[in-house]
């Protein structure tokens, strides 16, 4: 039986499919490390919701949530194959854990999907389920969430928490870039990193609280609380490791993180 880690994954711009630069690197070279999935579940930060839904759709489309983009970018496809059965269990394992679920045979891949995982298995031939944030609910509400979904991890599956680390789309216009990268970026990612490596789980959970500029870095927390699944699909005790993936735009870091089960 394939042992799994959970990963967070920041998917950047949707440039990033067509210059995945060292983004597209880490990806590739952590899929080649991780045995292979026999499916995947992304709970992605543009897959929003009241309460939790699951991707069912047998054959998902890829969904091009976006515009303004170079006509390139809206000719590319993730086919990759959906999961409706896996998507049952999902919404089953939810419920079981006191979060009722619903599934939606509809849904398709969002940029946060299949963005990142075009870089990490671009022959697009593991089944996909995608998974949607609560952007209403806490940090400890998508953790439960990442906790109900830990077995998964024991059975082949691949669970992703898809968002960004920092994520302040208003400072596009502040002038920032490659040569001058905004003040709150690198502290906040430090701190992130830090309270990870001691296991701070409390300290996280309040990060609106306690981590410098977490207001300048998620003026709404969609894209973080993607990190929160992976971190609670870890279990308790998860080593985390972080692939540092660098800074897109000045205020985008790319961190990728790999949670692995605690020995």
């Amino acid at each position: 039986m394939t042992h799994l880690p959970s990963l967070y994954v920041s998917h950047g711009s949707p440039m990033t499919a067509l210059q995945p630069g060292a983004t597209g690197a880490r990806l590739a070279e952590l899929a080649a490390t991780l045995p292979r999935p026999r499916a995947i579940v992304v709970a992605s930060a543009h897959y929003l919701a009241r309460s939790p839904r699951v991707g069912g759709a047998a054959q998902p489309e890829t969904v091009h949530d976006f515009g303004g983009f170079p006509p390139a970018l809206y000719q590319l496809r993730y086919p990759a194959p959906g999961d409706p059965a896996l998507a049952d269990e999902v919404a089953q394992r939810l419920e079981d854990a006191g979060l009722p679920a619903t599934v939606d045979a509809s849904r398709g891949l969002d940029h946060g999907v299949w963005v990142p995982l075009r870089l990490m298995y671009p022959e697009a031939d593991i089944p996909v389920v995608p998974l949607s944030i609560e952007p209403h609910g806490s940090p400890a509400h998508q953790l439960a969430v990442g906790r109900a979904l830990a077995p998964l991890r024991e059975d082949g599956v691949l669970v992703i928490g898809s968002g960004s680390i920092t994520h302040n789309l208003h400072d596009l216009a502040a002038g920032y870039s490659t040569e001058r990268e905004a003040p709150y970026v690198q502290p906040f990612i430090r701190w992130i990193e830090q309270r990870l490596a001691e296991g701070d789980t409390a300290a996280l959970l309040d990060y609106r609280r306690q981590a410098p500029f977490a207001e300048r870095a998620h003026p709404t927390d969609e894209h973080l609380l993607p990190l929160f699944v992976a971190l609670g699909a870890a279990g308790d005790g998860a080593r985390a490791q972080r692939l540092d993936a660098g800074i897109d735009l000045g205020i985008l870091a790319m961190d990728i993180y790999r949670f692995d089960a605690a020995a």
